[in-house]
């Protein structure tokens, strides 16, 4: 790396990894860790330091490096303000074979970064480059570190999928209605507020009154939603999308009416990740769901659940011809809560406007409305045809969103590229 170790002041990062398969071993513990290389770094480290971080991830597999802490650190070496990461062993910072591989044998070398793990195999790649880049132990250690991890993971996936079938709740948070009992997290109990919530919605279902005009109901009354609610019982709680508004929708309301959970049935095993190293999920077919009945107390009598289910049949309405995906469905946002604009005829005349505005709450958004007529030739001339020529692949090919704003104008988001979009 053109100097002497001696020559020159290293930028150090820590970083320190515990996963939820390490347990509250001490001798792992991200305490004990920090204090093994920091006394490191005052007695042994070869050169002279300056401490420019400590980098940790507190509960988290080592198989990927979408962790925070790992991230953080990696920007860092990326700005030059880290050129030395020193770590307790290879498998603190890896257990992914070719992520190892990867890092010390590509991009700490391009980034002129020194990396260390203090265990055995020892490795400092700048005081032995040979033993990272040509040496085969670092590499077995690494792979040795790999096959740990997918046994480990074959064992949590049985163990869980034992669980599943005994009828156990394996989830991190409770449905909305229910808690964990404090004296075995694997059993639900009722939460008395939010449950009353839930006999309500069933109740007002019953009685005639839609999902939309349900949701309207508890937004008059202030009653926050699922995800809001967990948030007011202090629970880290964090959905994907848009940050959450805490405003009921007849999506959510009609999601409660059909989850079985309510009726005392618990039904896990929905979806899976991909692998042990490919943590996106995807859905299992219905017929491997594991469906337990008479779990936990039902909120919700099966007589009731059951009529529900059978009303929800008789008013599932059909979007006009036929079921047809419209043409702009999933590309028009507003341009201000960042919702999705809802599509409505009058005389004739087909309109979007923004959803939150139409479904949830008038005090929560305003209309954004535009002409669909309007919208066609705006998004015709921006893509350079015309109207009748437009079609769902071809918006889909060079289009990433259609923001409306409050006027009605128009800002076209391309696919690719970010030019802050084109207004209209």
């Amino acid at each position: 790396m053109g100097q002497r170790a001696a020559d020159r002041v290293w930028q150090v990062g820590l970083y320190i990894r515990l996963s939820r398969e390490d347990g509250r071993q001490e001798s792992l513990s991200v305490a004990n860790q920090r204090k093994i290389l920091l006394d490191y770094l005052a007695n042994d480290f070869p050169g002279r330091w300056k401490l420019a971080g400590i980098f940790a991830d507190d509960g988290l597999t080592g198989t990927d490096y979408s962790r925070a802490g790992f991230q953080e650190m990696i920007a860092q070496v990326r700005a030059g303000r880290v050129d030395c990461v020193v770590c307790k062993t290879l498998s603190r910072a890896f257990r992914n074979y070719a992520d190892q591989g990867y890092f010390l044998e590509e991009f700490f070398p391009r980034h002129r970064t020194r990396f260390i793990s203090l265990g055995s195999p020892r490795v400092d790649s700048f005081l032995d480059p040979e033993a990272v880049q040509m040496g085969l132990e670092i590499p077995i250690n690494g792979l040795l570190n790999d096959r740990y991890a997918a046994r480990t993971s074959a064992d949590v996936r049985r163990t869980l999928d034992m669980k599943r079938r005994r009828g156990e709740f394996i989830g991190s948070f409770a449905p909305y209605g229910y808690v964990k009992d404090p004296e075995n997290r694997n059993v639900l109990l009722p939460d008395p507020p939010a449950a009353k919530v839930v006999g309500e919605i069933f109740a007002w279902y019953l009685a005639g009154l839609g999902k939309g005009a349900i949701a309207a109901r508890l937004n008059e009354r202030g009653e926050p939603n699922p995800t809001a609610y967990k948030a007011v019982r202090g629970e880290n709680y964090r959905r994907p999308g848009p940050a959450n508004d805490g405003l009921w929708t007849a999506a959510t309301v009609g999601r409660v009416l059909a989850n079985p959970v309510y009726g005392g049935t618990l039904v896990q095993g929905r979806q899976r990740v991909v692998s042990y190293k490919v943590h996106q999920t995807f859905s299992v077919p219905r017929e491997e769901w594991y469906v337990v009945a008479d779990t936990h107390p039902a909120i919700v009598p099966p007589e009731v659940l059951q009529r529900a289910a059978e009303l929800a049949q008789c008013r599932t309405r059909r979007s006009p011809g036929g079921g047809e995906v419209h043409l702009f469905a999933g590309l028009l946002r507003c341009a201000d809560c960042g919702r999705a604009m809802s599509r409505k005829t009058a005389k004739g005349i087909v309109y979007y406007t923004c959803s939150t505005y139409r479904r949830k709450s008038k005090e929560a958004c305003t209309k954004h409305t535009i002409r669909e007529d309007r919208l066609r030739g705006a998004v015709s001339a921006w893509l350079g045809c015309g109207p009748q020529d437009l079609t769902r692949p071809l918006l889909f090919a060079r289009i990433g969103q259609i923001k409306v704003q409050e006027g009605g104008e128009v800002e076209i988001c391309p696919l690719e590229g970010d030019n802050g979009g084109v207004i209209l």
